[in-house]
């Protein structure tokens, strides 16, 4: 396969193109789901490459590893690999780069990843400059080059708005940040990906500083601006905190205005991103044009703005799926996603496929019968005309036309790793794996020395009222529906059972609520109450007894030895979902074995994260050791949702 490089010097000087970033998801079934997505995305939208991310230390090294070789072998799609180098033996390194290369993978986003903790992966002196350590991702450009010559295409991450190491915003300046990037592109970078960002005027600014840099080492090496669609307001919110990227206070208001309503927040986001692009591409260039999309493994919102914006290559009529372009006015149909450019329209007319169709237990027939209250016609059940594989129908199913469409987008509206463990999104939304999301300086200035189950006891507490912003296992304070909920989890914690996830119950609340609302308007949403906490062995023996003779309850529990104990392990359990007009009953929440267990273990990654902030043997590092040995993770459900404190007062009686 082409170097990206290669591949961009190939295209026209006034073309346009695009590529897509993919994570490694959490469980199976979506890592199945994830490849009939990208069998789609990458037919129907046709990106010039794809890239996989990399967990930090290498905690997603052997399914980053699968997945770019689906992308690179399977779908013969350019694959660039993301790796970071801090936090990891030079000989997984060496590994992951001997492995790209088996896998015909000539592109590599090389990283820094988290601050390096030397401590703990580094054993004996300190190394001297040159024996391979990688500190920065310079030192792994550098290690590239020179151990690999000029096979790999090596990229570089740049900060439009500047790099804020150690979660300090207000050190960030793009100034700053250049002699390192200059250096960067010396060593032997081939081109630039930026971070996200939503402010086009920074990113206008920035890239006018590289272009016209006295060092002259801009000049004609791809930058690619990163760009990631509005997936939902909470999302949003938590990657632009932990990106630092700042929302401008037009597009801040426009989101506002819907942030209830998913649906609405992701058309509007839709909008911004699609302005956003149209702007870079008036932008001066020597060269072709290209963004970069961070997908979050969803499709919709990613193949409107494609679509919007022009971005697909110009089509090749002797290709066998050029036979959906048609010329039928009549059956023709633009979507919502396009509309007129400069007075003309969009190069995309597809066949008309319905998107009001009946429920889904009806039987498709060529011929109505007698029994037409159970049989449909393929084009009620949104069945395109032409084959289905066309590379025109693929791209409408990925924008969610028709029955297909809908089944293909099923789980648009993500939930963070309280959504359905199939999709591809489920789990952290970023895709880099397990990681305090801090510096170790900033994460002791949040966290102190603890030295005993008390101290964490109080950093859960503090948490819980609002005067700590962060603790290992989030990085935002209270949601607003749990302050419901306030002086039970207080209660809890006191108790030394360390809450990481709750919710109250809710019985048909409007949707427009401004405490528990969501979705569309004039719709009625509703929610189980339940609670996830940390509690030590010995408690959690007791709990069990008395959760035992509750046929109301469901439980999950384990701990970090793979031990695993439920009241009904099969059970599939909805504990948030609303009702709309003209809609199917939404389900964004969803507890079961699949989702609890694969959450389990990057629960307990996270307290070992911790404790490699400290010295090892140091008596926090020891602390942090010994609960992760004894304790348990439990998630409980209260099924009788019209009874508010129900949970509440079955944890809290003695």
């Amino acid at each position: 396969m082409e170097k990206i490089t290669d591949k961009i010097a190939a295209l026209p000087k006034d073309a346009k193109y695009f590529s897509l970033e993919f994570f490694p998801p959490k469980t199976t079934m979506g890592s199945s789901n994830l490849q009939s997505r990208l069998e789609r995305m990458t037919r129907g939208l046709r990106p010039l490459f794809v890239t996989v991310t990399w967990g930090a230390g290498g905690s997603t090294a052997t399914k980053s590893l699968e997945l770019a070789e689906i992308c690179q072998r399977q779908l013969g799609v350019t694959t660039c690999l993301h790796l970071t180098c801090t936090n990891m033996d030079r000989s997984l390194v060496d590994e992951a780069l001997g492995e790209a290369k088996a896998l015909g993978i000539r592109n590599i986003l090389a990283l820094r990843g988290d601050p390096p903790r030397n401590e703990e992966y580094r054993q004996g002196p300190e190394p001297t400059p040159g024996e391979g350590e990688f500190v920065w991702a310079i030192d792994l450009v550098r290690y590239i080059r020179k151990h690999h010559g000029n096979y790999f295409c090596t990229g570089v991450a740049a900060y439009p708005e500047g790099h804020a190491d150690g979660s300090y915003p207000q050190h960030q300046d793009p100034a700053r940040d250049l002699p390192y990037l200059v250096e960067k592109v010396k060593a032997g970078a081939d081109f630039i990906m930026t971070q996200l960002f939503f402010d086009f005027q920074a990113y206008e600014k920035f890239e006018s500083m590289l272009r016209n840099d006295p060092s002259g080492v801009f000049n004609g090496i791809p930058i690619i601006p990163g760009l990631m669609p509005v997936q939902s307001y909470q999302i949003l919110q938590r990657t632009t905190k932990l990106s630092h990227a700042k929302l401008p206070p037009e597009i801040d208001e426009r989101l506002k205005a819907v942030k209830k309503d998913d649906e609405a927040v992701k058309k509007v986001g839709v909008d911004i991103a699609s302005e956003i692009v149209e702007k870079i591409m008036t932008l001066p260039s020597r060269g072709p044009r290209g963004v970069h999309f961070y997908t979050l493994n969803l499709e919709k919102a990613v193949a409107f703005i494609v679509e919007r914006c022009q971005l697909t290559p110009p089509p090749e009529l002797d290709e066998d799926d050029e036979s959906a372009l048609v010329d039928d006015m009549e059956s023709a149909l633009v979507l919502d996603g396009s509309h007129d450019v400069d007075g003309k329209r969009d190069h995309y007319r597809r066949r008309l496929s319905s998107v009001t169709s009946n429920p889904h237990n009806m039987v498709v027939v060529d011929h109505a019968s007698t029994n037409s209250n159970f049989e449909a016609s393929a084009e009620e059940a949104g069945i395109p005309r032409e084959k289905v594989n066309t590379r025109a129908n693929t791209l409408a199913i990925s924008e969610g036309e028709g029955s297909l469409g809908r089944e293909a987008t099923w789980d648009d509206y993500p939930n963070g790793r309280w959504g359905d463990a199939r999709s591809p999104a489920y789990g952290e939304i970023d895709g880099y794996g397990v990681s305090l999301h801090v510096s170790i300086t900033n994460a002791v200035r949040l966290w102190d020395h603890p030295t005993t189950t008390s101290d964490i006891t109080n950093l859960f507490i503090r948490h819980v009222k609002g005067e700590l912003e962060a603790i290992p296992w989030s990085e935002e304070g209270l949601n607003e529906e749990s302050k419901a909920i306030q002086q039970e989890l207080l209660q809890l914690n006191k108790k030394g059972w360390w809450t990481v996830a709750s919710q109250p119950a809710v019985n048909g609340v409007r949707s427009n609520d401004k405490m528990f609302g969501w979705g569309p308007r004039n719709g009625f949403v509703f929610q189980k109450a339940f609670v996830e906490f940390f509690l030590p062995a010995s408690d959690w023996e007791k709990l069990r007894k008395k959760l035992s003779v509750s046929e109301e309850i469901t439980y999950f529990a384990g701990n970090s030895k793979g031990e695993f104990m439920a009241s009904d392990a099969e059970s599939v359990n909805s504990v948030t979902w609303g009702v709309f007009t003209g809609k199917e009953i939404v389900t964004p929440t969803i507890i079961e074995r699949v989702s609890f267990e694969a959450w389990l273990q990057e629960a307990f990654d996270i307290w070992r994260e911790w404790q490699r902030v400290y010295a090892s043997g140091s008596p926090s590092a020891k602390l942090l050791e010994d609960v992760t040995r004894d304790y348990w993770l439990v998630n409980i459900i209260h099924h009788a949702f019209v009874e508010p404190a129900a949970l509440w007062n079955l944890l809290l009686k003695d």
